[in-house]
């Protein structure tokens, strides 16, 4: 990450200073996306520093959340800049101004050269972790803003086509903005405790009750602190079990979602078929209008 933040800052001085001499909108767009990489880098960076806190009395599950709160950040920064990047490239189709193709090209060239060597040194974390992962699609949209401003300036050079330049802005909003899309579901999805996607409930379901001893599962949640830091609580329905029995279901419940889903905390409750209702709050009473604790 602080080599990512020492690249990303090199860039972002050299697109500015370059897209400025040249009178670049291409180039001057990415050098705005290269700063919120930098921003994103920076935060990434601060947020898997408070991940590696442990948990406390007041933050039971540690500082996890920060990771989801910097992918929201980026996102939502992501948003703005594609915002600010279509404003100038209108302005500038309106208005064309002469760009310096030659010196648009040289310093897109560097750009790109730099910005590979950030895409790679984070694709390798950027599958397992969201805040690692908002960073690598900053750094890999703005290595295709590169290739972009690269081809823009080459059309320029060859033909003259200045509308080239606010054209290829556009396409560079684009990017930022699919990518900002992509990464504010993910994190919504985890804020909003939603299940993960890559994640079948009914196929969980399924698997706990095929487990010995199980008869029945029942009020089944699964929701994430952070990816890769899944969830589940439900209800199960074991045979009339001494509690040693009941309790050793239990662990090889626990270790089969470890194992085969990677659900790292599982809350387990465990009724027998004499109990009337479950403990649950949200499920209504029997027609007795009493609830009965759960018995092993």
């Amino acid at each position: 990450m602080k080599l990512a933040l020492v690249l990303t800052g090199i860039i972002l001085a050299g697109e500015l200073l370059g897209g400025y001499l040249s009178n670049s909108m291409a180039l001057l767009s990415d050098a705005g996306h290269v700063a919120t990489d930098f921003v994103a880098i920076l935060l990434v960076w601060f947020t898997l520093r408070m991940a590696r806190r442990p948990a406390t009395p007041e933050m039971t599950y540690g500082y996890h959340r920060w990771s989801i709160l910097a992918a929201v950040i980026n996102a939502l920064s992501l948003g703005g800049i594609s915002v600010v990047i279509f404003y100038g490239a209108f302005r500038r189709w309106l208005a064309p101004e002469p760009v310096e193709g030659p010196l648009m090209l040289v310093v897109a060239v560097i750009g790109l050269a730099a910005n590979i060597i950030v895409v790679r040194f984070l694709h390798s974390e950027a599958a397992e972790s969201l805040p690692v992962r908002s960073a690598y699609w900053h750094a890999l949209g703005d290595a295709l803003s590169s290739v972009g401003v690269i081809l823009a300036s080459i059309t320029i050079i060859l033909t003259g086509w200045q509308w080239v330049d606010p054209a290829m802005s556009i396409i560079i909003g684009l990017i930022v903005l699919v990518g900002a899309w992509r990464l504010l579901g993910e994190g919504l999805n985890v804020l909003l405790e939603a299940p993960p996607k890559h994640i079948s409930l009914p196929t969980i379901e399924r698997d706990m009750a095929a487990m010995p001893g199980v008869n029945g599962v029942h009020d089944l949640h699964m929701w994430s602190i952070a990816p890769g830091y899944n969830l589940l609580s439900c209800h199960l329905t074991l045979d009339d079990l001494p509690l040693s029995q009941g309790t050793r279901v239990m662990g090889d419940i626990r270790e089969m979602l470890h194992s085969r889903y990677g659900i790292a905390h599982a809350t387990l409750q465990l009724e027998c078929p004499s109990c009337e209702v479950t403990c649950c709050p949200l499920c209504p009473l029997p027609e007795n209008g009493s609830r009965k604790s759960p018995k092993l």
